[in-house]
């Protein structure tokens, strides 16, 4: 029995969603978002809520059940609220700037690194005196934000020693001891 898949999706009242020949759309007040739904589930719009059901008890359809009722919640809390992710560059010189969508990152390495971002995607960068550089980035659609911020982490990931490196904000690296000294 999904769980997650039983209970229904709310949402505000700024906020459409349409079921057109299983493309799920959802318009809010900062975009709008669509997404193909597997004939197995079926969906019904109500005045406020989603409501996903499924007529066979299979495996592979029960998992599309809990799959797609996160996917719809997902995107109307992006197109109602957005989301936004925060990197901090860990490292004596990194440093971070943009240009429009062009993410130019100075992380160690003998040359820049410049990262495009795509269009649906926000990118600001904030530098202050006696902080590490933020690059923040707000989206509607949690998949593309989080699959760019991790990308951009994947630039250089933190290591464990000294904990220089690209990292989330409040991400936690687990610290290793390094050499120690024979006496």
């Amino acid at each position: 029995m999904s769980r997650i898949g039983n209970s229904p999706v709310s949402f505000s009242e700024g906020t459409t969603v349409s079921l057109v020949d299983g493309i799920v759309t959802v318009k809010g007040k900062l975009g709008e978002l669509s997404q193909n739904v597997d004939n197995s589930i079926t969906i019904s719009v109500n005045e406020n809520e989603v409501v996903l059901t499924r007529d066979s008890e299979d495996k592979q359809v029960r998992s599309y059940h809990g799959l797609y009722r996160s996917l719809i919640a997902n995107m109307v809390e992006g197109v109602e609220k957005g989301y936004e992710k925060k990197l901090e560059l860990i490292g004596v010189g990194f440093r971070a700037s943009n240009q429009g969508q062009k993410l130019d990152i100075h992380a160690g390495y003998s040359h820049n690194i410049i990262f495009e971002i795509p269009d649906e995607v926000k990118v600001t960068t904030v530098s202050e005196k006696g902080q590490p550089p933020l690059v923040v980035l707000n989206s509607i659609d949690k998949q593309l934000i989080g699959s760019v911020a991790a990308k951009i982490r994947s630039l250089r990931k933190p290591e464990p020693y000294k904990g220089k490196g690209i990292k989330y904000v409040g991400e936690y690296i687990r610290r290793k001891a390094g050499k120690t000294s024979a006496a």
